[in-house]
């Protein structure tokens, strides 16, 4: 019984060795994606304007992986110098148009007719 208080009280030791501590591979991690999230919305405050801003906020409500993909192609545009001034809503909606024309889904419907009662034995006689 003994040995089976002290394992006990050994685990409880180690996890609150742990809680206090924490991983620091962990750490390291969350504080790199805290530092790119930062950078990300400071290069988009730099290049787009308030109301282009608050239409790509919106989007990301709904669609998180095409907003992803527009501040992606945002950010490519401004580090290569593409962009000239800050980029208006009207302009933010033509990138949107651009990036859904790339990423459009062809929705194709293929037909699979199961023949029931058409079967090569059946003709044997």
């Amino acid at each position: 019984m003994a040995e089976e208080e002290l394992e006990a009280l050994r685990k409880q030791r180690l996890a609150e060795l742990q809680a206090k501590h924490g991983d620091p591979g962990d750490a390291a991690q969350q504080e790199a994606k805290h530092r790119e999230a930062e950078m990300r919305n400071s290069i988009l405050a730099q290049v787009l304007d308030q109301s282009a801003r608050a239409r790509l906020s919106n989007l990301a409500l709904v669609k998180p992986e095409k907003t992803k993909a527009v501040e992606n192609y945002l950010i490519q545009m401004a580090r290569y110098g593409q962009l000239s001034g800050k980029v208006s809503e009207q302009g933010l909606i033509e990138i949107l148009e651009k990036v859904s024309q790339q990423t459009e889904k062809k929705t194709t419907v293929k037909f699979n007719r199961r023949k029931v009662m058409d079967s090569d034995e059946d003709d044997d006689y």
